[in-house]
C-alpha cells in the first residue's frame, strides 16, 4: 500500500499521536470525575508527559476558535485536522499520485 517508507513513517506518527490525543482526553475527563487521582505519583507523572505531548496542538486550535463556554472542541478540530492531513499526503504523495 505504501510506495516511500517515509510516507508511511509520517502515517504511523499522524496515528501515534491521535491515540496519543485520545487517552489525553479520556483521562482528563476521569480526573475531572474524580474517577483517578492525581495525587497517585503514577497517574501524575502520566499526565504530565500527556499535556506535554498534547497541549501545545491544542492551545495552537484554541487560540483561533471562539469561547464556547465549559465545552472544548479544540481536541475534535485537532484531531479533523490530522486526518485531513493524512488524507492529502496519500492524496499528493500515495500510490498512483507520482
Amino acid at each position: 500500500m505504501y510506495t516511500h517508507p517515509l510516507l508511511w513513517l509520517i502515517d504511523e506518527i499522524i496515528d501515534l499521536y491521535k491515540i496519543v490525543l485520545i487517552i489525553y482526553i479520556v483521562a482528563t475527563w476521569l480526573i475531572n470525575f474524580n474517577v483517578i487521582n492525581t495525587s497517585n505519583q503514577f497517574v501524575y507523572s502520566a499526565m504530565a508527559f500527556l499535556y506535554r505531548l498534547c497541549e501545545p496542538s491544542l492551545r495552537l486550535v484554541k487560540k483561533y476558535i471562539p469561547n464556547f463556554g465549559n465545552i472544548d472542541i479544540s481536541p475534535i478540530i485537532v484531531f479533523i485536522l490530522l486526518t485531513f492531513f493524512q488524507k492529502i499526503l496519500f492524496y499528493y504523495f500515495g500510490p498512483g499520485s507520482l
